[in-house]
């Protein structure tokens, strides 16, 4: 199966009353249709959608790639890519009379039952993506698989396994409100500001509690884009800028905030911690950006598994702040901010460590490297 550079023109087939995160199916499969930019070239090539069928955006971008694909659940066709005119005729008399389609030249039929697995190169994971048959009594179940499908393979611990079943409920009642995710990030920027301000002010308790909100907000608004297939250009600017702006205010403020603690560094020490934070999450970010370009956009965190474990921990914002919690929980947030300082090095010169492991093994190999969810470590 060979990914094009047509562009296949979207059918949703069937209606079904029943919606997903408040759309229907047709409303959802336009949107993806719109998101993967799949507006048809006239070649006559069409991507069938079943509108029995709820799936995962994964599982479309990936048939809208692989021409001839047909995905079937339970003998039927769920989505596929017809080449041409008269097989999409048959797919979609399959998929309205629920049976399992007639062999056809050129058609790669792929039962979800096997087990197919994919890689989220967006989500840096590889897996299964859901499909199911979408009825009144599976929207809970689809709307759950649909928004842990959104999350991130690789990411921190908190996010992992802190706050998702939080974030649900906050993702549902957002698209029950017709809330937008940029409407999300916006209340999510004024709580972390509010909590520098906190922070800057000594008040660390109120600045964790803001600034929890907003990283679970930093969350949602990313599931809830995904999940409503609202996700833009303005809004993952909006997104990711408050991301990589915000968190050297913190630190520097939660340093200077240690005076109302009694608690102040001196000059020296204030200025050697800022140097190793300040200093190591810039170096710390280049190196990010030097292994995506220097591998063909795999990311630093992707390459081996044991540099996926790795980023659950490395010194970015929601470990650092696991840190400060536990130095404020024992009444020494000056301990904390110094914990901070050293973890980043630490971090930093595993980032190295990585960055020339990757340069040694991509001249052994004399190729980009792959990504161990690709199914290649080497």
């Amino acid at each position: 199966m060979n990914s094009t550079s047509t562009s296949p023109t979207v059918v949703s087939v069937g209606e079904n009353p029943t919606r997903l995160w408040g759309l229907t199916m047709a409303e959802r499969t336009a949107r993806l249709a719109r998101a993967a930019e799949a507006a048809g070239d006239g070649s006559g090539a069409r991507v069938l959608a079943n509108a029995d069928f709820a799936f995962d955006p994964a599982w479309f971008r990936h048939v809208v790639a692989t021409p001839g694909m047909v995905l079937t659940i339970g003998g039927v066709p769920a989505l596929a890519h017809a080449p041409d005119p008269a097989s999409a005729s048959a797919l979609r008399n399959a998929m309205e009379q629920r049976t399992a389609p007639e062999p056809i030249a050129g058609l790669d039929i792929v039962a979800f039952e096997s087990g197919p697995t994919i890689e989220d190169k967006m989500l840096r994971k590889r897996e299964t993506p859901f499909i199911m048959a979408l009825r009144p009594d599976t929207v809970r179940t689809i709307e759950r698989a649909s928004y842990f499908g959104a999350y991130k393979g690789v990411t921190d611990i908190l996010t992992k396994y802190l706050w998702p079943e939080w974030a649900l409920v906050l993702t549902r009642i957002a698209a029950r409100l017709g809330v937008t995710p940029n409407m999300v990030t916006a209340v999510g920027a004024i709580l972390c500001v509010a909590a520098t301000v906190a922070f800057a002010h000594g008040q660390y308790w109120l600045g964790m509690a803001m600034g929890l909100v907003f990283m679970v907000f930093d969350t949602v608004d990313g599931k809830l884009a995904r999940c409503t297939i609202t996700s833009s250009a303005w809004g993952n600017v909006f997104d990711h800028g408050i991301d990589l702006v915000h968190p050297p205010f913190w630190w520097w403020f939660w340093a200077t905030g240690l005076t109302y603690w009694g608690l102040g560094l001196d000059d020296r020490t204030f200025w050697l911690v800022q140097a190793a934070i300040q200093g190591g999450y810039v170096v710390q970010r280049l190196i990010e950006g030097a292994f995506i370009a220097r591998n063909g956009g795999i990311h630093i965190h992707v390459w081996r598994r044991i540099d996926s474990r790795f980023r659950l921990i490395t010194a970015r914002r929601n470990p650092n702040m696991v840190i400060l919690f536990a130095a404020t929980l024992f009444g020494r947030p000056d301990i904390g901010i110094i914990a901070v300082a050293w973890w980043t090095m630490i971090s930093l010169v595993v980032h190295l460590v990585q960055l020339v492991q990757a340069e040694i093994a991509r001249k052994k190999k004399g190729a980009p490297l792959a990504s161990w969810l690709a199914g290649d470590t080497a």
